[in-house]
């Protein structure tokens, strides 16, 4: 019996390498496969929302992968929380937003989160996908949010360094929280240092999205 075929699609370079490194990690034999769309983080910046188009490059881009054999996909970018939701619907393959899987793993350890992050679209999409899902449970949920500005920046520049060094500084300010959780995956090269210098535990995207997969397409 063949591996399960998960596509990963990405709005952005610099989430390969993270999600990449979590499979090789943490479930080795899926064998992957890349879509890269690197204008739809420029784009829904421009626009301020997720416009209709947007909606429609997501369906197209899944109903792609589904059409090439995809056993389940995963999207990598956590701004785009209602277009994925879109092809989660259209669909009959597992679709997981980048978030979910770390959303249910922190809901299952404590009601006090905070949530990093270095692309501040990503807040917003964030932040409604854990109060939907506080809600789902029927639990309240004290929830704190931080945008750590010119990381991103620093890391589409090549400055992978000093990029965990700023996720570090900002994860050191004090915080009423139990658990941080990192918004975007291409943040994940900070967890170990941002754990230790918050004295928190640190969730990731990759981490808890490969997980997940392996379960459903194990059961």
């Amino acid at each position: 019996m063949k591996a399960p075929r998960i596509y990963l699609i990405h709005a952005t370079p610099v989430a390969i390498a993270p999600i990449t490194e979590a499979f090789t990690r943490l479930w080795p034999q899926a064998r992957l496969a890349n879509l890269l769309e690197d204008s739809l983080s420029g784009d829904l910046a421009e626009a301020g929302e997720i416009t209709e188009a947007l909606n429609e490059r997501f369906l197209k881009l899944a109903t792609y992968a589904a059409d090439s054999g995809a056993d389940a996909i995963l999207f990598t970018c956590s701004a785009f929380g209602g277009a994925i939701d879109l092809c989660k619907r259209s669909l009959t393959i597992p679709v997981l937003k980048p978030n979910e899987a770390m959303i249910e793993e922190a809901l299952e350890h404590t009601r006090k989160v905070s949530i990093l992050a270095t692309f501040e679209p990503a807040i917003a999409s964030m932040t409604e996908e854990f109060m939907d899902h506080a809600r789902q449970l029927g639990i309240g949920l004290e929830l704190e949010t931080r945008v750590c500005p010119g990381a991103f920046d620093e890391l589409r520049q090549g400055n992978a360094q000093r990029h965990d060094a700023l996720i570090v500084d900002s994860a050191r300010l004090p915080t009423g929280s139990e658990l941080l959780c990192f918004a975007q995956f291409s943040m994940t090269s900070a967890a170990q240092q941002a754990s230790q210098a918050s004295g928190l535990r640190v969730l990731t995207t990759p981490d808890s999205a490969v997980l997940k997969l392996r379960r459903l397409l194990k059961a």
